[in-house]
């Protein structure tokens, strides 16, 4: 399975959707092919709303959208996949019966190979892999590192996508690997630069 070079991770705290609408289309613009819609505080209702949005948005760039967590709405906006928290892999089969749809991928969060192993048992078609570098949203928490990212991706049963406070400066390290981001084009002066510089490198 190809994926998508860069990955963009929906994180809408303090931010009026209009401002983020704005941000999704200018990361679009600059080349992101696949986003994930993790929105933890928000509810069912306005959860479908802003997914049914951001599914209009990627269809015009041709773009994957990914929901995380939540299959009855990623089913209800048509899709491309669901994601699923490293606690949830053992659902992966009763949620890919329920979704009764073939071409809706199944994507986990791992932070070891241990993890990646027992997605791949359960059917999951790839994985996150975390965190390789420090992060905000996790201050303090133990981080893989290159050497340790590496040495697991090479073990990986399945395709893999990096992800923890990558930025166009440490890009170059994960050359060959797909990665996955938040702030880094999020909370950009310029977004679409900002993707286009996590591509360049």
């Amino acid at each position: 399975m190809k994926l998508p070079e860069l990955t963009l991770i929906t994180h809408s705290n303090n931010k009026p959707n209009s401002g983020l609408f704005n941000i999704f289309h200018a990361a679009l613009a600059g080349g992101v092919r696949q986003i994930i819609i993790r929105e933890k505080a928000m509810d069912s209702a306005r959860l479908l709303a802003f997914a049914a949005r951001l599914r209009d948005i990627t269809n015009q760039y041709q773009a994957k959208l990914i929901i995380h967590s939540q299959a009855d709405i990623a089913k209800a906006v048509n899709a491309d996949g669901v994601h699923l928290a490293s606690s949830d892999i053992a659902e992966i089969p009763a949620i890919r019966d329920w979704l009764d749809m073939p071409n809706m991928r199944i994507s986990t969060s791992c932070h070891d190979l241990q993890e990646l192993q027992k997605s791949h048992q359960a059917g999951a078609d790839f994985a996150m892999l975390s965190p390789i570098f420090p992060t905000q949203s996790h201050p303090g928490a133990p981080i893989l590192g290159i050497d340790a990212f590496k040495k697991i991706a090479d073990a990986s049963p399945l395709p893999i996508i990096a992800l923890g406070g990558i930025d166009a400066t440490n890009r170059p390290q994960l050359k060959g690997f797909p990665v996955a981001t938040i702030r880094s084009i999020l909370d950009a002066k310029d977004p679409k630069q900002a993707t286009q510089a996590l591509l360049s490198t």
